[in-house]
């Protein structure tokens, strides 16, 4: 049986994107249970008010809702449990280094399948301010009324 190489996304978080500048990605592993994959390949996972602690050299990702897999009864575990990611060392020191520096956090940006391997998308942030949303917001804005006007003009 061969294995799936196209990726599949379960949860995206837009609001990390509307809050955030993103420097840099990073794509992590997760340490799950069985009837946790088994809920994640019916999409049963939400990430908006998840985020990312690091405690003694490990990366945990918090408040990650996924719902309890319906058959599986004592199997399932609790649904806002904290879930270790996994990351390479060098990559664990590099984030703690810029999360000591002010104003970087570390915020998950989405969750996916890799083949048949649940990944989570994590990035290094900086916080934006009231103006840089308001800024993005005109922007979309203008992008979307160029985008109207130019398809009116085709036709």
């Amino acid at each position: 049986m061969a294995k799936d190489s196209g990726t599949k996304l379960i949860a995206n978080n837009k609001k990390a994107y509307h809050d955030y500048f993103i420097d840099e990605t990073y794509e992590a592993g997760i340490e799950l249970a069985g009837t946790e994959v088994k809920s994640l390949r019916m999409g049963q996972c939400s990430i908006k008010e998840s985020y990312i602690s690091i405690d003694k050299g490990e990366v945990y990702i918090i408040h990650m809702h996924i719902n309890p897999y319906e058959k599986g009864n004592i199997f399932n575990k609790d649904p806002l449990r904290k879930r270790k990611l996994l990351l390479h060392k060098s990559e664990i020191n590099k984030l703690i280094g810029k999360t000591k520096e002010k104003g970087y956090t570390v915020v998950p940006l989405k969750v996916y399948f890799s083949g048949s391997l649940v990944k989570v998308e994590i990035g290094l942030a900086r916080g934006k301010k009231l103006y840089d949303k308001r800024d993005d917001l005109a922007k979309r804005d203008q992008k979307r009324e160029a985008e109207r006007d130019f398809k009116v003009k085709l036709r």
